[in-house]
């Protein structure tokens, strides 16, 4: 039986972060499903298709170099909705600190009680990466700051286009 992980989130834009996670999690699954969240409710920086590029331009050589199968999907539902429609029985989270993981648990359990066949998977990020969110990033950028510490080159490149006066 294949193992196939949903590892879902906004990814607006991608971090190292987030780059951190996926190199731990794409040894943990046979194929790693990067899920990437649209609500109609919030206003992102780049849209879904930009996002899925960034995502699979990233993220899709991580997983060649582990063996491991990769994707990369938007969504519009509840996350245990988009795991069931890809074959996902294990969902990744990642975990910057203790803020995360309570409210991580809280979420895992809710998932739990809706979808008792998908497993939460806590991924611990690594020491460097552990102050890293998408929303520093952006504000960083909008500020005319230096971000590139905290995203891949590429998605550099796609923030300073962003930005450009």
């Amino acid at each position: 039986m294949s193992r196939i992980a949903l590892y879902p989130g906004s990814f607006d834009p991608v971090t190292n972060g987030h780059t951190d996670v996926v190199r731990q999690a794409v040894h943990l699954c046979d194929r790693l499903i990067v899920a990437i969240g649209v609500h109609s409710g919030k206003t992102p920086l780049f849209s879904a298709d930009e996002r899925l590029k960034m995502v699979r331009d990233v993220f899709a050589p991580i997983a060649a170099k582990a063996g491991c199968a990769f994707d990369a999907t938007t969504y519009d539902n509840l996350t245990v909705t988009a795991a069931h429609k890809n074959g996902a029985t294990i969902m990744i989270r990642g975990l910057r600190d203790g803020t995360d993981l309570d409210y991580e648990m809280q979420l895992a359990g809710m998932n739990e009680t809706m979808a008792a066949d998908l497993h939460t998977v806590f991924v611990p990020a690594s020491v460097l990466v552990r102050p890293i969110t998408a929303t520093l990033v952006r504000q960083i950028a909008a500020m005319g700051g230096d971000f590139s510490a905290f995203v891949p080159a590429l998605v550099a490149a796609s923030l300073k286009a962003k930005f450009a006066p």
